[in-house]
């Protein structure tokens, strides 16, 4: 049976969601249902909701929530509130662009990680976004926490959008999924492409010897990558030693810049992990400009616009973070005519 007799008891804090079932819904699962129909909640939410015993149907507990829904029924869902998330506030200073009840938009700076992890429990802007917003915070998964909607590797600067709500969360969620936003790098590269723009399609896994690494692999096999497509554009030439690359992203893979750039023979400044030996084009440089990028402690990887519809008033948002000090420094020294950064 999917259905007790005694429904579970109602606390005055949880907030309570009724629904009934539409003919067109009949034979639906009550999941699936309750997740279009209750709005701001995903269906994995529902589920772990009815699993743990906060649905009804008309008047009874309701369990399974693979069952399917019967037409005319009264469902109910009851949300407890959120408890607190397991990470603690930190404060940490954010740059913020965009502000309000749903979402914030930052500039994140390079050495911050996104989120804790074994061994990185602190200083991470998950901590540094409960000690802003904590109290605006609604509930995420049934935590008070951030929605992490999309991530930018520790050492990469630039905007990024942090839900506060759960309905938020899951539009935004999707959006990414479906690539139905607008994101732009900027990445300065060793090297200068044969043309003026170009697309890179290669699949991208696990290195094969390396598991901490990502590579371009094959298509199929037991080592087969998943798709991913970067398409670039040259936005400033240095001669023939570096270049300054405009990317967007078709896909969204695990360091996937980087690795497309490196794999057509122009890796990102200062990459510690896809750098693996002084590229041909430094010799180019002049001696001062030359170890500045060599020694330059980061990727130089900066994502510097950010442009979506908003999740709930559909809106169209648009932000840009401008390249941070040492990425500008670095342009400054390639630009500087006295010190004749680079020849041709």
């Amino acid at each position: 049976m999917s259905a007790a007799t005694t429904p579970p008891a109602l606390h005055p804090a949880d907030d309570l969601r009724e629904v009934v079932a539409p003919p067109e819904a009949a034979g639906t699962r009550a999941d699936r249902f309750l997740a279009s129909a209750l709005e701001g909640l995903s269906r994995s939410r529902v589920k772990a909701l009815i699993e743990a015993g906060h649905a009804m149907r008309d008047g009874a507990a309701l369990a399974d929530p693979a069952e399917s829904v019967r037409a005319g029924a009264r469902y109910a869902l009851r949300i407890p509130p959120a408890v607190p998330a397991a990470p603690q506030p930190q404060a940490i200073p954010l740059t913020i662009l965009f502000e309000d009840a749903d979402l914030i938009v930052l500039d994140k700076p390079a050495g911050l990680v996104v989120h804790p992890a074994p061994g990185n429990q602190q200083g991470t802007l998950v901590n540094a976004v409960l000690a802003h917003a904590a109290e605006d915070l609604t509930g995420i998964g049934g935590e008070a926490r951030p929605g992490i909607v999309h991530r930018l590797d520790k050492d990469t600067s630039g905007v990024m959008v942090v839900a506060k709500t759960e309905r938020a969360h899951t539009a935004l969620s999707a959006a990414f999924a479906s690539r139905d936003l607008d994101r732009e790098y900027l990445a300065l590269a060793w090297g200068l492409p044969a043309t003026a723009a170009g697309e890179i399609e290669a699949p991208i896994g696990r290195h094969a010897m390396d598991r901490k690494r990502m590579a371009v692999v094959g298509k199929q096999g037991a080592r087969a990558g998943k798709p991913a497509l970067t398409r670039w554009r040259l936005e400033r030439g240095f001669g023939t030693a570096a270049s300054l690359l405009r990317c967007r992203l078709g896909t969204g893979r695990t360091h996937q810049i980087r690795v497309h750039l490196a794999h057509i023979g122009h890796p990102v400044v200062g990459d510690p992990v896809y750098l693996r030996r002084v590229p041909a084009s430094a010799r180019l440089l002049a001696e001062p400009v030359r170890d500045a990028l060599l020694a330059f402690p980061r990727q130089a990887l900066h994502a510097e616009s950010l442009g979506f519809r908003h999740p709930v008033t559909g809106e169209h948002l648009s932000f840009k973070a401008p390249l941070p000090p040492d990425m500008a420094r670095l342009l400054a020294m390639l630009d500087n005519p006295v010190s004749k950064g680079y020849s041709a």
